[in-house]
């Protein structure tokens, strides 16, 4: 019986994995440019002890989350510091926390700090063709083509001046291999070199990306969760239960 409760809680601790990337799928909905996170599906191995394989086996998961990189839908907004990328496609940022060293995101909620500093809506740098933070000068009204050049019409200058300022750091990623870390930023698996900025990818200049996350979908999936818990608390209680009937039909009668 100690077989079928080992695996039982095995499966729990899997079903526990993916509660956690439910709950994180359907916190972060309307953050725009979220990846759906998924559960990485892992490795399974047989327990082995002093050279004996036993019949019990664990499933390990991988490391590294897994996301889908299905496009989110993309809304007009007419603001000029909403920018989404047309197609495939990432922006370069400098997350302010972890020290991890730039990521990859589509998020492009943009806006610009009192110091100038060009930030999105998680107040992550976003960097330029030498993966460099951009900063820009005071300006009138601002201008992103679709290779991600910035034009500003700075105050002060003459009527109808435009000074190109910067260039958003863009990539498609084909062929790249992506994971999410343990600070939920993108990035290439260890070991591999972040691409160097191809320009590649089509920035539209007032629209936003939205998540790619389907509530109904997620809610879907929380409820079979749920359902599979309750399944496998079943199963232990079940298995207790027989183990102590075996129990008393090997006990000694009693005179």
């Amino acid at each position: 019986m100690d077989k079928l409760i080992h695996t039982a809680l095995n499966s729990i601790a899997q079903i526990r994995g993916a509660q956690i990337a439910n709950a994180q799928n359907l916190a972060n909905q309307t953050v725009p440019g979220f990846r759906r996170d998924i559960m990485p599906e892992g490795q399974a191995f047989v327990l082995e002890d002093q050279g004996v394989l036993q019949s019990r086996a664990f499933q390990i998961p991988e490391e590294h989350a897994a996301f889908s990189d299905i496009a989110g839908f993309i809304n007009q907004t007419g603001e000029p510091l909403d920018l989404a990328l047309a197609d495939k496609g990432w922006f370069y940022v400098q997350p302010d926390e972890g020290g991890g060293g730039p990521a990859l995101t589509r998020r492009g909620d943009m806006r610009v700090t009192a110091e100038g500093a060009l930030v999105n809506g998680a107040g992550e740098a976003v960097l330029n063709q030498q993966l460099q933070p951009i900063t820009l000068p005071p300006f009138r009204s601002i201008m992103v083509n679709e290779l991600g050049a910035i034009t500003i019409e700075p105050i002060g200058g003459a009527p109808g001046e435009r000074v190109q300022v910067a260039t958003l750091a863009t990539t498609r990623g084909d062929g790249l291999t992506l994971i999410k870390g343990l600070d939920g930023q993108i990035r290439p698996p260890p070991g591999t070199a972040l691409p160097a900025p191809d320009q590649g990818s089509k920035v539209v200049q007032g629209a936003l990306e939205g998540s790619n996350v389907n509530a109904t979908e997620e809610l879907i999936s929380s409820i079979e969760l749920q359902r599979s818990f309750e399944l496998n608390i079943r199963m232990i209680s079940t298995a207790k239960e027989i183990d102590e009937a075996g129990s008393r039909l090997l006990r000694m009668p009693e005179s």
